[in-house]
């Protein structure tokens, strides 16, 4: 990947580095955004000050107050149920508030295994729901369970095929094996196999998880963009470091 050099200004003088760009991967159009430990802060939020979900990334700027000058970019972050509360696994600035979730069912984050992409005092990771309850890391600053796992060290989620029927666009993480994290969004509809191979082959990134697809969004406030949508759940934010 070439370097990202752009510089806009966020509010308060405050110039942010460019942490996204649009690719071609197999022939559909992709934005990736890199996360690097010595650059960004990674976290999570969904309630605002009246502690209801945002739903929306208009409440980040009231939620992160004086942080929100350094926001390299936004997105939609696990799996929500209708008051978008997220149904699985979710822990904000070290507090739980959601448990684990292992139980049966339908839809894509029962499609098991699923995963949880995580931070602790290791950096930032992903991996299967039953690994990380094996592991059950120390300090979890935050936390966001989704499903299916897209890979599982460098192998497709057994239940994903090569190229499937069903498209949509889609959004998800992966974490390469220096430690740092790709946030990836199709610009177009896509399959399951296709978007876990872009982890793979073009991102290096053995372990990914998808987040959601159809209500995927970004927001990208350095290039300007800020995809509309319907309401969404918890959102991963990516601050640049002072």
């Amino acid at each position: 990947m070439s370097g990202l050099i752009a510089l806009a200004a966020c509010g308060q003088g405050r110039s942010v580095a460019r942490a996204c760009e649009d690719i071609s991967f197999e022939g559909s159009r992709f934005t990736v955004c890199h996360a690097v430990p010595q650059t960004h802060d990674l976290a999570l939020v969904n309630r605002g000050e009246d502690g209801q979900p945002m739903r929306d990334f208009a409440g980040l700027e009231a939620r992160l107050d004086e942080r929100y000058p350094a926001l390299a970019f936004a997105m939609n972050a696990g799996m929500f149920d209708d008051s978008g509360a997220a149904i699985g696994y979710y822990v904000e600035d070290g507090a739980e508030q959601s448990a684990l979730n292992r139980k049966p069912g339908p839809g894509n984050f029962h499609l098991l295994p699923n995963g949880v992409f995580w931070s602790d005092t290791a950096g930032w990771h992903v991996d299967t729901t039953d690994n990380f309850a094996a592991r059950k890391p120390d300090h979890v600053r935050f936390a966001t369970q989704s499903g299916p796992m897209l890979l599982i060290r460098g192998k497709l989620h057994p239940q994903i095929s090569e190229n499937g029927t069903s498209l949509q666009i889609r959004n998800g993480v992966g974490v390469s094996l220096d430690g740092s994290a790709w946030f990836a969004i199709s610009n177009e509809p896509v399959s399951f196999g296709r978007f876990a191979r872009l982890f793979r082959d073009k991102l290096a990134a053995p372990d990914a998880l998808y987040f959601d697809g159809a209500v995927s969004r970004l927001f990208d406030p350095v290039a300007g963009r800020r995809d509309p949508g319907v309401p969404i759940g918890p959102i991963v934010v990516a601050l640049q470091k002072r």
